[in-house]
């Protein structure tokens, strides 16, 4: 498995690939292609034997001094492999700020168990922020002082 950096030329993959791993919470293509074109987003994808089986977005909020994981996806048939691990540890070091942050859906219990195993703490809770009513938990991960 190869991490590296993703454009614009790896958008249909990607694209699939958050519709299979967040189906009703995907983001729409023109999001995804914002996502893979914007110059300051740090865009990474985990390829096995050609196929891109995960990808993680981030972008910088350098006023703030902070970073924040927009998305995070692994292929379900690719889980329980540290992928996503290895995504938001090369994230979080390519964003190169203090502190990261992301939200969930707290119902996701094995991106919070990954996400409090890295490090993250939770600081907020958004009401009713996902379709469905469910609400986002917030999560932070100081990264240096």
């Amino acid at each position: 498995m190869e991490i590296r950096a993703a454009s614009w030329r790896d958008f249909r993959p990607v694209h699939r690939l958050e519709k299979v791993c967040f189906q009703k919470d995907a983001w729409p293509w023109i999001d995804i292609l914002a996502a893979l074109t914007f110059p300051e987003t740090v865009r990474l994808v985990a390829e096995s034997n050609g196929r891109i089986v995960g990808c993680v977005v981030g972008d910088r909020r350098q006023r703030k001094r902070m970073g924040w994981i927009a998305t995070i996806g692994v292929h379900p048939d690719f889980r329980g492999r540290r992928i996503g691990a290895q995504l938001l540890e090369a994230c979080e070091r390519a964003l190169d700020v203090p502190n990261v942050r992301l939200s969930l859906r707290p119902s996701n219990a094995a991106a919070l168990q990954l996400y409090r195993r890295q490090g993250y703490t939770e600081i907020d809770r958004w009401p009713r922020y996902y379709r469905g009513g469910e609400d986002a938990l917030v999560m932070e991960k100081l990264i240096s002082a």
